[in-house]
């Protein structure tokens, strides 16, 4: 009896002739933005954004649909009506789930859309509202992927940020100005001079051995992408990507790195002003919190549907002005630039192996003539200030694309070629403590330098292992594998 009601039901709606504006208009954009959610949630994880979602995906479409659908009903508009509200699904449907894929806005594509919701109004009007049951059912199996992803949010755990020790407690002896400044993608210069990259670069390395830098060779990474770096970087700790799939995003790492961290309380609890400045907002698309004291960002400059990636921002006109302006510290600087990068992240979008190195080299020579002219600044006004010049990851040199990097492969340049970065200090009056030799891994950096500025060599007993880790999902059982050791040895133990 009950499933002769649910086939009348469905039957009557299919049948009765009458229009559903709401419904259509639901159906048009719960499936984009459940879409959208799950394939972006980690970069869109704020209450802002589920407002505005909300409202563009499905309170927008309503009003529309609802006042297109009364205003066709009026006197010659009339004739009109039986094609608006299929007009309008298919045009809101594709153009959702454009900006779902893309991130972003094009005429070109809003041209094409419109010429496909044109066409399939005309061809399938009569099956119009099997098309609108079919959009649900997409709707109900999107909110089954969305699922496991928001509850992997809600039972993230924060236990791995807790430190063994009070570092966090730490009181400086010496307090100079600490600038940290971030070339993406920058390998090292022993890496550079052999394997995958085979990049001349002496020009630039002379320029810091001039400046009296101490380069640290063969020192890498302990992850292979920006977010899982730095969020490791500023906790001082291993999160292992948070045992997830896709080692570009891990949970919460935009507010660890943005918001609050071990390092950023240590440094406010010594009397730093902080600053944080780069080219994109890449660790803002989800508007964390602002947790330095100054950025060259305001939330209001980062739109809600974005990818953080874009036309670059100019960091060194707004750091020399707060360098005048600041002139007694003590300050730390976070400055970010994202040159030279990476290869890009898709085989289509690939040049080839060469193609992509050479794409590399240029970039290269981009962020050699960024960090000259911010190294002669600072030191031209700070000339016993402490600088790091630290990369985030490898530049994946001798890859077509970085998604070759998910499946396994252990050839040591093809692993140096992810995880080998920069480090280049400039230690104030020359004085480089007699640990420094423990600078292997950037997880360690801070824990390291704490030490150093607090005279507590006690804080080295809880250094964090200097291993690297990648995700794999192909050739391998998919899971976190440890590809480097702590002596930089290629290993495959899945952790």
């Amino acid at each position: 009896m009950k499933y002769k009601k649910k086939q009348g039901f469905f039957s009557n709606f299919l049948n009765n002739g009458k229009a559903y504006p709401l419904l259509t208009a639901v159906a048009a954009g719960l499936y984009p933005l459940l879409f959208y959610y799950t394939n972006n949630y980690k970069m869109i994880n704020s209450w802002g954004h589920l407002g505005y979602f909300v409202t563009l995906f499905l309170l927008v479409p309503c009003v529309v649909f609802f006042v297109a659908h009364k205003i066709s009903g009026i006197g010659f508009l009339k004739k009109l009506q039986p094609f608006v509200l299929p007009f309008l699904n298919f045009f809101f449907f594709f153009s959702y789930l454009n900006v779902a894929l893309y991130a972003g806005f094009s005429w070109m594509r809003m041209f094409i859309v419109f010429g496909i919701a044109v066409l399939l109004t005309v061809l399938l009007r009569k099956f119009f509202k099997k098309i609108i049951v079919f959009q649900l059912i997409l709707a109900v199996i999107g909110l089954f992927t969305l699922t496991p992803v928001v509850l992997k949010q809600l039972n993230y755990s924060k236990e791995w940020m807790k430190q063994p020790d009070n570092i966090e407690a730490a009181t400086f002896k010496k307090k100079p100005n600490i600038y940290y400044i971030q070339p993406d993608g920058y390998a090292n210069f022993s890496e550079l001079k052999k394997g995958n990259y085979n990049i001349e670069n002496a020009e630039f390395e002379s320029f810091l051995a001039e400046n009296n830098f101490k380069d640290y060779p063969n020192f890498r990474s302990n992850y292979a992408a920006t977010l899982p770096t730095n969020s490791a970087v500023f906790m001082m700790k291993h999160h292992y990507y948070n045992n997830g799939s896709d080692f570009t995003e891990t949970i919460d790492a935009r507010n660890v790195i943005v918001s609050d961290n071990s390092v950023l309380r240590i440094l406010k609890n010594n009397g730093y002003r902080t600053f944080f400045l780069t080219e994109q907002p890449y660790f803002l698309t989800n508007k964390p919190k602002m947790g330095y004291d100054f950025c060259n960002f305001s939330s209001k400059e980062i739109n809600f549907v974005t990818t953080g990636i874009g036309d670059p921002k100019d960091v060194i006109a707004p750091f020399k002005n707060y360098l005048e302006t600041y002139p007694e510290g003590p300050n730390f600087f976070f400055v970010e630039i994202f040159n030279p990068g990476h290869i890009t992240n898709k085989l289509a979008d690939s040049k080839g192996v060469e193609g992509e190195r050479e794409h590399y080299i240029e970039s290269l020579r981009e962020a050699n003539k960024k960090l000259t002219e911010l190294t002669k600044t600072i030191l031209a006004n700070d000339p016993e200030a402490l600088i790091i010049v630290m990369a985030d990851h490898g530049g994946f040199v001798g890859m077509t694309n970085t998604s070759v990097s998910y499946t396994k492969n252990t050839s040591p340049d093809f692993v140096n070629s992810i995880f080998s970065t920069i480090l280049a200090i400039h230690w104030p009056n020359g004085e480089v403590p007699e640990f420094d030799n423990k600078l292997k891994t950037s997880v360690n950096l801070f824990r390291i330098l704490t030490a150093y500025l607090s005279k507590e060599p006690s804080y080295l007993a809880n250094l964090q292992p200097d291993k690297s880790y990648i995700i794999i999902n192909f050739d391998a059982p998919q899971g976190v594998y440890e590809y480097l050791d702590n002596e930089g040895n290629v290993v495959f133990n899945k952790k």
